[in-house]
């Protein structure tokens, strides 16, 4: 029998479904904006824009490709092209680390293309050996100058955590997030806050286990090679926004 924290991890709240076009009113009513009714030859060409380099660089372009998303347009991304482009080897310009919930895809919240981001998921977006090692191929062997940890709004990990411990492997994920818990508990918040708190909370976590757990991330940080940026999804707006922020110039490590 599935466990209530297994449910609580697999399960979101569902959609409510309108009505049939045909059946009826809609309860809601989709206004088109001028950036949607965009022809396909009015879009922004993904990849006229020069070549990223540096975090900053990978940063404002994740930005503006957000913007994108949230108002609900997208640059051409010349599929057919650029298949042939990557297809003898990969240069993507930043390695995420996110959660595998199925309402948080990188390369549509960030609307990019083939090739431009290195993905880890795994539940809570946290880390382990193999998630680690995924980690370490992007930064060091893909040179990927930015790491993002990417939490999300309603996180059912996060969530199952708060309310205790799970059997098996799925317990192994909540004792990982287990830390971030007690530090939100330690706010006093309740209810919804008190979710969206530790959800912050294990963003942070993740972002200090894997410097202390990799010696290959944290030479790269402290050399000033990569930044590592920590953020967050909103599931109702689209927007990501900045939990934490970390570079050798403004990080000292223990």
């Amino acid at each position: 029998m599935l466990s209530a924290k297994l449910y609580a991890i697999c399960s979101a709240t569902k959609p409510k479904k309108d009505q049939d076009c045909e059946g009826g009113e809609a309860t809601e009513k989709t206004v088109k904006t001028e950036a949607q009714e965009k022809s396909e030859d009015e879009k922004i060409c993904l990849y006229d824009r020069p070549e990223i380099t540096t975090a900053e660089e990978a940063w404002e372009e994740l930005m503006k490709g957000n913007e994108r998303y949230v108002v609900g347009e997208s640059a051409n991304k010349e599929i057919i092209s650029r298949r042939k482009e990557v297809e003898s080897g990969q240069h993507p310009f930043v390695t995420v680390i996110t959660c595998s919930d199925s309402r948080v895809s990188p390369e549509l919240l960030f609307d990019q293309g083939l090739g431009d981001i290195f993905i880890i998921r795994a539940a809570g977006n946290v880390i382990g050996p193999i998630v680690l090692g995924s980690i370490e191929y992007g930064v060091e062997y893909l040179h990927t100058p930015l790491l993002i940890v990417l939490g999300h709004e309603h996180c059912g990990a996060v969530t199952a955590a708060l309310e205790g411990d799970a059997e098996g492997n799925i317990g192994t994920i909540l004792k990982e997030i287990h830390p971030a818990v007690e530090i939100a508990k330690g706010t006093e918040k309740e209810g919804e806050e008190l979710v969206e708190e530790a959800v912050d909370e294990n963003v942070k976590l993740v972002i200090q286990n894997t410097l202390n757990r990799s010696t290959v991330v944290q030479e790269l940080f402290e050399e000033g090679e990569l930044k590592i940026i920590g953020a967050k999804y909103f599931l109702d707006s689209g927007k990501v926004e900045i939990i934490e922020e970390l570079s050798a110039e403004t990080t000292k490590m223990d």
